[in-house]
């Protein structure tokens, strides 16, 4: 069943599912301009997912031959995944932050051998049990999705408006979730005149019911030392001031109180962090941290893949809170354990 929703004011979203995946889909959003349709994300690479992405701008009244541009609010698989396709159909352009494209470019050129061995050298620094990292030192073929996205042919330039001919969006930077993560602000009156500043294409960064995994920027060919939490904090903050009248997140549904939005985000993590903090009364690896945490379900309940986020999860919080200086490496731990201050 083809699932499309008319936002008004020349932009829909088109439902885009997301296999055995528990978001269950992507919305991707076509906004109309002078020159045909242009797409805020793509949704998965699956037959089944194109084929709910065509009909989709069937139902919008276009068809995907006539997608003038995409522009991807970031790089993961379930946003940036069928941009090529898209592409090779339409002849349309993709418009991709720098940060994420250089992702993208490092993705493309490392073996996926270098992919396994390195995340399983994370994961035994992180103290995970042999049990857990030994699947990775012999992977399965084709166990990493994503390892041959889309080449961008165009950077998305924070401040800068997009190439929406008869439109005014603006691109927004947004790290945190990733290190390019972009949030698109559609500068026109709302349709139905909601009190505001436009609206917002909010991506993964702002979400009405889900708070967005926040790990690492975990890349075998760059040892930059990162704060992504910290990141996604201060990226909140400059998408409360904004204030826009409706936000058209990448899952879940639209909503408005932005502003509202981002102070119950802003308030999750401080509870958060102090919760850690309480749990790193004693010295704790990130593994140990991740199995104490609080999930949406018991730690024995976690599949092998969402524990890895977990784990990367636990570790942006950890450098957060090392940076704060709230808490500390023990000195001589192995593999390293860590204490609050």
């Amino acid at each position: 069943m083809v699932a499309v929703f008319d936002h008004g004011g020349g932009v829909r979203a088109v439902r885009v599912p997301i296999p055995d995946n528990p978001l269950g889909y992507t919305l991707v959003y076509v906004v109309d301009t002078d020159r045909g349709p242009v797409l805020v994300d793509t949704g998965w690479d699956d037959p089944g997912s194109w084929d709910a992405l065509t009909a989709g701008l069937a139902a919008c009244g276009t068809a995907v031959g006539e997608v003038y541009g995409v522009v991807i609010t970031h790089h993961h698989p379930d946003h940036h995944g069928l941009s090529a396709r898209v592409r090779e159909a339409s002849g349309a352009w993709v418009a991709l932050h720098a940060a994420d494209a250089a992702i993208v470019r490092r993705t493309r050129e490392t073996r996926p051998e270098r992919w396994f061995s390195y995340m399983a050298a994370k994961l035994t620094a992180a103290g995970a049990p042999e049990e857990h990292v030994a699947p990775l030192r012999t992977p399965r073929v084709g166990a990493l999705p994503g390892l041959s996205p889309a080449l961008p042919d165009r950077e998305i330039v924070p401040g800068e408006l997009l190439d929406l001919p008869g439109r005014r969006l603006r691109a927004i930077w947004t790290p945190g979730h990733t290190p390019g993560h972009v949030c698109l602000h559609l500068e026109e009156e709302h349709p139905a005149r909601l009190p505001g500043q436009g609206r917002l294409f909010s991506g993964d960064h702002l979400l009405p019911g889900i708070t967005p995994h926040i790990g690492l920027y975990e890349d075998p060919d760059d040892a930059t030392v990162t704060d992504p939490l910290g990141d996604y904090l201060d990226s909140l903050e400059r998408i409360g001031r904004l204030t826009p009248a409706e936000v058209l997140p990448a899952h879940q549904q639209s909503f408005t109180d932005g502003p509202g939005r981002v102070r119950a985000l802003l308030d999750h993590h401080e509870s958060r962090l102090a919760g850690l903090l309480a749990l790193l009364a004693e010295p704790l690896t990130p593994w140990q941290l991740a199995e104490r945490m609080e999930w949406n379900r018991p730690w024995t309940d976690i599949p092998y893949g969402s524990r890895n986020i977990a784990v990367s999860e636990a570790e942006s919080h950890l450098r957060r809170l090392v940076k704060l200086g709230r808490a500390e490496p023990v000195p001589g731990s192995d593999p390293v354990a860590y204490a609050a201050v």
